[in-house]
């Protein structure tokens, strides 16, 4: 769509305000649905990790038992699996496959000198059939520049809230060989049990598409049609999830084909469930994230030659992003009133398809506005928002008090979840206006109008998580590698 034609639809038409009174209701009838479905593992009975591990009423345990931590920390960059014996809530499991994760993270908490790493545990790396109650993979995600320590429990609360299919997660104390190292947050990884558990035993296939370097044009990565030849996307087929065959394969590049064409979307998209996902994915201001710069961090799935975009990653999330980029926005009240309609400048949208071609829809534009509406209703304005913030903070305070590693002090991260509010208060307030068009809702219309706006003086962004902290961090880090490694 191009930005004139968006900007007319800053305020919709009686015809859209007709349709988008249904589509609320659809709306909340899909959620419910789709709610369902997550409870019930794609219609059958939840697997056994969920209750286990993910039950988020408490913080859990794991101890990592692996001899020489320090020479883990030196080799973690390159990113290679040790055997480890991890302890889970006092369960123990043996050859369990340990090693860093991430990219810009990883890369920068070497670069930092650090040694607070993401990690990924892998129960069959070693071991044939090895799994923790059904679970082949999860991740310990770190944190890492989340004062918070809340972005991504919250981005994903908001995406299972709307019916999108989302990672388990719960928050761990992480010892390592019984000496403490920090408050992670365990990830359910998007592989086989996952896939089971949302879409069921008759599941289609599942992607973590990536870039190959934010140089190129990453054409496949964008979900662009490229030509019929599966050889012609490496950013998807090179990073298979699930058993993907070659039939898997060429249905999705006809998936792509269709999208391609802009007719009959539903056809090739799971229209209803992408809607969704881009109301939440717009709201959080992630740009580090397929309407970003980087156009990754996305989990895509298709089934029967449909396709969608499902959740991962948002560290960066909330308006925090600013890697790759020689100037990246830092003007709070550019961030809180970002367009709800063009959540980036048109040369992005127009290589984002998946994106862009929905929008050109009246029925999809209307029914994203409802979406919308209904996340902002229920989720914000219901204080549900507030609620979760306050009542996670008083269930993991204590273990960021104690956190030996932690990137920041635990006053900065009591000020981090005081900001997370407050900044999700003021966005969803200009998303509000946006909405009734008091605000104008694309980058054009907040370039010809660059009046009103919420006022978004009271955002400091830097508060959840900045470059500052890291350095701050290291002396921290250093003392508990060398506990450990005394230890040892």
């Amino acid at each position: 769509m191009t930005r004139a034609s968006l900007a007319a639809r800053e305020k919709p038409t009686a015809r859209e305000r007709r349709l988008e009174a249904v589509c609320i209701g659809a709306a909340l009838l899909a959620a419910v649905f789709a709610a369902l479905l997550l409870c019930a593992g794609g219609g059958g009975s939840p697997p056994a990790y969920a209750s286990a591990l993910f039950d988020r009423s408490y913080v859990h345990t794991i101890d990592l038992q692996l001899p020489d931590w320090e020479g883990f920390v030196r080799d973690a960059p390159t990113e290679e699996y040790r055997p480890c014996t991890v302890v889970i809530d006092g369960e123990t499991f043996r050859q369990v496959g340990l090693r860093a994760k991430g990219n810009n993270s990883l890369r920068l908490t070497e670069d930092y000198g650090l040694s607070r790493y993401s990690l990924k545990l892998e129960f069959d790396h070693y071991l044939s059939g090895g799994n923790y109650h059904g679970l082949d993979k999860l991740s310990l995600d770190a944190s890492f520049q989340d004062n918070s320590y809340l972005k991504t429990y919250l981005a994903y609360d908001m995406m299972a809230f709307m019916g999108v299919p989302t990672p388990l997660c719960s928050y761990v104390k992480v010892t390592v060989n019984g000496q403490d190292w920090g408050l992670f947050l365990a990830v359910e990884e998007p592989e086989e049990a996952f896939a089971r558990r949302n879409f069921g035993p008759a599941h289609g296939a599942l992607y973590k598409p990536d870039y190959r370097s934010l140089q190129e044009e990453n054409a496949d990565l964008a979900l662009r049609y490229l030509g019929d030849d599966p050889a012609l996307y490496p950013a998807l087929f090179e990073n298979e999830l699930t058993a993907v065959t070659g039939a898997d394969r060429r249905r999705l590049v006809r998936a792509l084909r269709g999208l391609d064409g802009g007719q009959q979307l539903e056809q090739w998209v799971m229209t209803d469930l992408v809607l969704r996902y881009f109301a939440v994915q717009v709201f959080v201001m992630n740009w580090d994230s397929y309407l970003g710069y980087t156009g990754h961090n996305y989990l895509l799935y298709e089934q029967d030659g449909r396709i969608a975009m499902l959740p991962w990653d948002y560290n960066l999330a909330f308006g925090t992003y600013a890697l790759g980029k020689s100037e990246p926005v830092r003007d709070a009240g550019l961030l809180i009133n970002s367009p709800i309609y063009t959540p980036a400048e048109g040369e992005v949208m127009l290589r984002r398809p998946l994106y862009h071609l929905l929008m050109q829809q009246p029925e999809f534009f209307s029914q994203y506005r409802s979406y919308f509406d209904l996340f902002l209703s229920d989720y914000v304005e219901s204080g549900r928002l507030a609620r979760l913030l306050r009542e996670t903070q008083a269930l993991i305070g204590p273990y960021v008090r104690d956190d030996p590693t932690a990137f920041c002090s635990y006053a900065d991260h009591l000020r981090a979840v005081d900001m997370l509010e407050q900044i999700c208060l003021l966005r969803a307030q200009s998303a509000r206006l946006q909405l009734q068009g008091e605000i104008p809702a694309t980058i054009r219309g907040q370039l010809e109008q660059p009046q009103p706006r919420v006022d978004a003086s009271a955002a400091v962004f830097a508060d959840l998580g900045d470059f500052a902290d890291l350095t701050a961090a290291k002396p921290r880090q250093d003392a508990a590698l060398a506990r450990v490694a005394g230890a040892g």
